[in-house]
């Protein structure tokens, strides 16, 4: 999904601009007095270093043999070739903050990362966070953060008024949406004057693909999966028939993110599909309606199929070039931001915008009512990770496309099999087999 300044704020660490490069860090060791110095980086960028500082205090307070050095740097692009440099170089700091799923997986992890299976958190992770930090040689990360949700949106007054049910099928969804219809509201916003937005049905439904073809990104990756086949045809299919059906604002082209936050936070809307991270432009800009928003997955076709989409959270990581007393004083470290006093650290200084990836941390009970209603979907197990977790294969051009299909300037098929010639030059530039 294409950066934006609202995705930055949702997703830290994810594309932003850079801001400047630190001088390269020198590695941490011991003291006369027997304490152990580490060094830890994290991205300037958000709340990552209000974050990272407050962490640093609170496990100071516990560990008085162990002092943390914050070192930072730039995210996006700047901040990934900073990584694999320092990598390469051996210049990394003890411990650091980084991008789970594909992005992890190009850091070469088995060559340049210490294996974290035998610590004790590692059987707290959720089943969906393990693959993303994991290679078939080990475990390499520890989640830092929660997670979110590509998903619909709603406004609970809208639905109590009408007297409607949470769908899990496509059908009870298009019901619903008919009924809001009738009752002068709109059923469906859409933004696209913020393009990213746009791509949600068919991002958001990555988890019902996955649902009924569990192979489905692997295959994707080899090139011997289609989005113009079934399942994944149905992302688009349903954009188109959102749009043909007059669920829609009549403002979608224009409207941007704040407009739809707006709309459904009062109700103008029933549903937004959007990344749950919204939660924080909620509690800023409709603290009083707070509790009037609910969330539940994108429906896929079949109930038995419906999956909450997660987008998992970043991980910090060793090098192979911490040693000796460093080590030792990293894995502590790490094993504190993935303790409730570490979460509770975290819930304090960042919005959450979604449950844990370990079952070691649960969210307070004062968060906002959408936040929880995503918690049964993890306890149940109903939720795979997004595409981008598990594929490096991202096309540009697909917030352009979606707003083609939700505009009703292409038909879904046309749009599939656009996505489907978008994506081959990026997957050639990565040299994948099968492409």
């Amino acid at each position: 999904m294409k950066s934006s300044p609202t995705r930055r704020l949702l997703l830290a660490g994810a594309g932003i601009v850079a801001l400047a490069v630190p001088l390269a860090a020198c590695s941490g060791g011991g003291s006369d007095d027997g304490t152990v110095e580490i060094s830890f980086l994290t991205q300037n960028t958000g709340t990552n270093v209000e974050v990272a500082e407050a962490l640093i205090e609170a496990f100071e307070a516990e560990h008085d043999d162990i002092t943390v050095r914050l070192e930072t740097q730039p995210a996006g692009t700047e901040g990934d070739n900073l990584i694999k440099t320092k990598l390469a170089t051996g210049e990394m700091e003890d411990v650091f903050y980084y991008n789970s799923g594909s992005l992890f997986q190009a850091m070469n992890p088995d060559q340049n990362l210490v294996p974290l299976d035998d610590e004790p958190w590692v059987d707290d992770l959720l089943d969906t966070m393990t693959p993303v930090v994991s290679t078939e040689n080990g475990i390499y990360g520890a989640p830092f953060g929660a997670t979110q949700a590509g998903a619909v949106v709603y406004n609970k007054q809208v639905y109590a008024d009408l007297g409607l049910e949470v769908p899990t099928s496509w059908d009870e969804f298009a019901a619903n949406n008919e009924a809001i219809k009738a009752a002068g509201i709109t059923p469906v916003i859409q933004t696209y004057g913020d393009t990213w937005t746009s791509q949600l049905f068919i991002l958001g439904d990555f988890g019902n693909v996955l649902a009924q073809d569990p192979d489905w990104a692997e295959d994707y990756t080899a090139g011997e999966r289609k989005y113009v086949d079934e399942p994944a045809l149905a992302g688009f299919a349903n954009q188109q028939a959102g749009f043909e059906a007059g669920w829609w604002n009549e403002d979608f082209a224009s409207a941007l993110y704040d407009d739809g936050a707006r709309m459904v936070a009062t109700g103008e809307g029933a549903h937004y599909p959007i990344l749950t991270g919204i939660v924080s432009t909620f509690q800023q800009n409709y603290p009083d309606e707070l509790e009037n928003i609910g969330v539940f997955p994108l429906p896929a076709q079949n109930a038995e199929d419906t999956k909450l989409t997660v987008w998992l959270p970043n991980a910090v990581y060793i090098p192979k070039t911490t040693e000796g007393d460093q080590l030792e004083a990293a894995k502590t470290f790490v094993e504190f931001l993935n303790s409730p006093g570490g979460c509770e650290v975290q819930t304090t200084v960042m919005v959450p915008s979604g449950p844990f990836a370990t079952s070691a941390c649960t969210l307070p009970d004062d968060v906002p009512g959408l936040l929880k209603d995503m918690q049964p979907y993890f306890d149940e197990g109903n939720t795979n990770p997004a595409l981008e977790f598990l594929s490096p294969i991202k096309g540009p051009n697909l917030e352009n496309i979606t707003v083609e299909v939700g505009s009703g300037i292409r038909s879904a098929e046309d749009g599939a099999a656009l996505y489907d010639e978008d994506v081959v030059k990026q997957a050639q530039q990565l040299g994948l087999e099968g492409w």
